[in-house]
Formats: C-alpha cells, sequence, structure tokens
C-alpha cells in the first residue's frame, strides 16, 4: 500500500481534485447560464408583450380620432349652449373645446400631408408611363425600320418580354433565327433576360443601352455581333 506521503500519489489525489473541482465548476456556470438565458427569454417575451400592447392602443386611438371628427360639429353646438347656461363651468368647457381644435388641426395637418403625398405619386406614375410611352414608340419606330429593311420579327412574351428574331443573318442558312428576349422594369429600364446563340458582348451592349437608350444603335449592334458569330470577324 503506498504511502500517502508519497509524492506521486499527492500529485494524483490533487489532479483528481482539480479535475473535480472544473466539473464541479463548468455544471454550476451552466446552470448559471441556463437561469439566465431563460430569464432573459422571459424578459424578451414580457417586453414584446408591452409593444403589442401599445402598438394596439395606438391603432385604437387612431380609428378613435376620425370617429370624433364626424361629432365635431355637435360637441361644439352643445358646448356653446352649455356655455351659456352654465357660466360656472365656462373655464372647463373652453379648455375641452381647445383640446378638440388641436386635434382637429392635428388631423388637418395629416391629411394635407397624405393629399401631399398622393399628387407625388401621381407625378410619379405619370412621370413614368410617359417615360415608358416614349420607350414603346420608340421600340415601335425600330420596329417599322428593322422588318423592313432587316427582317426583324418582334414578338410579346410572358407578359412584359419582348423577343426580337433576326433572319438573314447566316448566308449559307437565311431562314436560320437568332434571337433575344428583352423585359422593360418597371422603372423603365431595359434587361436582357437571354439571347440565342450567346453573344459574349451582350452584357456591355445592355449597358450602353441602359445608358443611352438608343435602342435603334443597340439593336444595329446585336444584329452585328450575330453576323459576327458566322464571318468570324471581331467586332470593335
Amino acid at each position: 500500500m503506498a504511502s500517502i506521503r508519497d509524492y506521486n500519489v499527492v500529485e494524483q489525489f490533487n489532479s483528481r481534485l482539480e479535475e473535480i473541482r472544473s466539473k464541479l465548476l463548468d455544471q454550476a456556470m451552466g446552470e448559471l447560464l441556463n437561469d439566465r438565458v431563460a430569464e432573459l427569454c422571459q424578459e424578451h417575451r414580457q417586453y414584446m408583450k408591452s409593444v403589442l400592447g401599445t402598438c394596439f392602443k395606438k391603432c385604437k386611438e387612431d380609428e378613435n380620432m376620425f370617429d370624433m371628427i364626424q361629432t365635431f360639429k355637435e360637441d361644439l353646438k352643445e358646448e356653446t349652449s352649455s356655455l351659456k347656461e352654465k357660466s360656472a363651468e365656462h373655464l372647463e368647457v373652453v379648455s375641452a373645446i381647445e383640446d378638440k381644435e388641436h386635434h382637429k388641426a392635428l388631423l388637418f395637418q395629416r391629411i394635407e400631408k397624405l393629399k401631399k403625398d398622393q399628387a407625388k405619386n401621381r407625378e410619379l406614375i405619370q412621370s413614368q408611363n410617359k417615360a415608358n410611352k416614349d420607350r414603346l414608340k420608340n421600340l415601335n419606330i425600330c420596329k417599322d425600320i428593322f422588318q423592313k429593311h432587316l427582317s426583324l420579327e418582334i414578338r410579346k412574351i410572358q407578359g412584359e418580354k419582348l423577343q426580337f428574331v433576326f433572319r438573314n443573318i447566316s448566308r449559307k442558312d437565311p431562314d436560320m433565327v437568332h434571337t433575344f428576349l428583352l423585359q422593360l422594369d418597371a422603372e423603365g429600364v431595359y434587361h436582357i433576360v437571354s439571347c440565342d446563340p450567346p453573344l459574349e458582348k451582350m452584357a456591355h451592349l445592355e449597358r450602353r443601352l441602359q445608358e443611352t437608350n438608343n435602342f435603334p444603335t443597340f439593336l444595329a449592334n446585336v444584329r452585328r455581333e450575330f453576323v459576327a458569330l458566322h464571318s468570324g470577324a471581331k467586332t470593335a
């Protein structure tokens, strides 16, 4: 039997005590952490419940504010009559009227702001519609020119998308079609959805179109790139 005074036995005993101490500390810290997490979760739930309650209360107050406008004139008549009959309550009635006048002014300010916002939105929509009409007019002009001289066909596909079909590109096979699909987004910006066969410079041509808004030049450049695929020439 080893003596407890043996140095190695003491070291092993101390090491074992340190391991037990570390495990107990880890267990205690884990329990404290779990308790703190649970406490924070509970506080967060209570806070969110309070916020939702406040939002709901504010919504109800706004609804009541609009209802008050409908009965405001009747209230003013009743309060004016009450002023004549009950002079002792004069100050309280005046104070109530001033409060309602303040609410009325706030409501009128809010209504005026809504009217201005609606006017701005109408102007923006009208501006966008005009820009889109101009672009469509430009497209129609391009369509007539290219259909007449370059055998270009334009098809409307999938709602707001247009497919441009080129022929007479390849001398060996004039009926071979070369196409690309174009879309005009809500802001009036052109986007190339697909291209068949793919063109290496299509991304560059798309950016130039978005910068210059020159659609006839864009179509001419696309056709030139399609022709270059068959001729083997590189365009600038």
